[in-house]
């Protein structure tokens, strides 16, 4: 995986999105910090791509909250501890 700049980006575009159409994927950087992923696609391929990409971050992001769970000790709790927590979130939100 190949790292660039947003400054070779605008003088090397070219090079890049040839990198690209070949299946190689590109992270995009600004100052050194990582700002986007570019992925190569094939014509008809872009809703595809972008399922998989789109569920790929929803199970990170659901690993990222069993996680934070587990550290919080969440984990552990029975059932009806987990429906009194949902009973007082809801009864806190009603108007």
């Amino acid at each position: 995986m190949r790292f660039i700049t947003v400054r070779d980006l605008r003088l090397r575009g070219r090079d890049v999105w040839r990198t690209l159409r070949e299946g190689e994927e590109a992270v995009l950087t600004i100052n050194g910090s990582p700002v986007a992923v570019l992925i190569g696609v094939r014509e008809g391929e872009v809703e595809e791509t972008l399922g998989v990409v789109r569920q790929v971050r929803a199970q990170a992001a659901v690993s990222r909250m069993r996680e934070t769970a587990a550290q919080r000790g969440l984990d552990r709790l029975a059932e009806q501890e987990v429906e009194g927590e949902i009973q007082a979130t809801r009864h806190e939100r009603r108007p």
